[in-house]
This record gives structure tokens, sequence and C-alpha cells, in this order.
């Protein structure tokens, strides 16, 4: 029989209540730095491209370790989850730079 840890299920709606602003402050600055929004008018850079591809890889990390419950799944799928990520967002970058 397991007994539930209030500590233990308050401590893990913190982590969630910050991972879930984290991810939406990066939204929001990701989206203020469009070109043509607010009084923001560049031109967007290599460099600015792979910081936003870099945030995004960032924020589904957390997305899948906090609200897909894989940081509590087996060692394999963690793994698996983190090499999926880098090559997708990888060949995406990868797509963008080359054309």
């Amino acid at each position: 029989m397991t007994t539930d840890d209030p500590t233990r299920h308050s401590h893990d709606r913190r982590v969630l209540v910050w991972v879930w602003l984290i991810l939406a402050a990066t939204t929001v600055l990701a989206w203020q730095f469009v070109p043509g929004h607010a009084a923001l008018t560049t031109d967007l850079s290599d460099e600015f491209v792979t910081a936003i591809v870099v945030l995004a890889l960032i924020k589904c990390r957390l997305i899948f370790r906090y609200f897909m419950e894989v940081r509590s799944a087996p060692r394999w799928l963690r793994i698996a989850t983190d090499l999926w990520l880098i090559v997708l967002w990888a060949a995406l970058l990868g797509i963008y730079l080359w054309t």
C-alpha cells in the first residue's frame, strides 16, 4: 500500500507552475520578436533563428518531461525522446539554414 505524501504533491505542483510560467514567458518573448510585431523591425538573421529553434527545443523538452510524464518514465524512453527532439530540431534548423 502506498501513502500519498502531501509535501511531494505540493512540490510537484510548484514545479509544474514554474515550468508553465517559463513556457508562457518564452512564448510571449518569441512572439514579440516576430518581424513586424511591436516596434521591432528587423530581419531574421541566422543567429536569431538558431536562438528561436533552441528555445523551441527546450520548450518541447519541458513539455515532454513535465506534462507528458516522461520524467518518471524508464530511462530508455527519456533518452529516446531527447534524441528524437535533437534530431527533429537539428533537421528543421538544417533545412532552414540550407535554403
